[in-house]
């Protein structure tokens, strides 16, 4: 079975960084492809924020271009987050999960395996 496990949230202030992490246990044992951050904060829909298949290809929404940089190392099946510049409305639980699909994507559907999250707080 393949169980995602996030780690690495925090409270920052504005303008501060994180990196979070996503250990994947079973992502090469079970041929899994892609994988993805998704955020929900209180009162609003997830939302997809990042995406990486194994070729490297990603997949980013607007507001986090330029700020937010998602990779993966296959070898140590971990998903990783770089948040530079976090803003309050970055605040939210950060979810990771992982898919068979070859293409990153943003579209919650394509995901099978989800992780619990990781609490990110931005503060003004």
């Amino acid at each position: 079975q393949v169980q995602p496990v996030e780690s690495g949230g925090d409270s920052v202030e504005t303008g501060g960084s994180l990196k979070l992490s996503c250990v994947v246990d079973g992502f090469n044992a079970f041929s899994m492809n892609s994988m993805a951050w998704f955020r929900q904060a209180p009162g609003k829909e997830r939302e997809g924020v990042a995406a990486i298949d194994i070729d490297r290809g990603t997949k980013y929404i607007s507001s986090v271009k330029g700020r937010f940089t998602v990779s993966l190392d296959k070898a140590k099946e971990t998903l990783y987050l770089q948040m530079n510049n976090l803003q309050p409305e970055d605040t939210a639980r950060y979810i990771c999960a992982a898919s068979h699909i070859r293409i990153p994507t943003l579209e919650s559907n394509a995901y099978r395996n989800w992780g619990q999250g990781t609490q990110v707080t931005v503060s003004s």
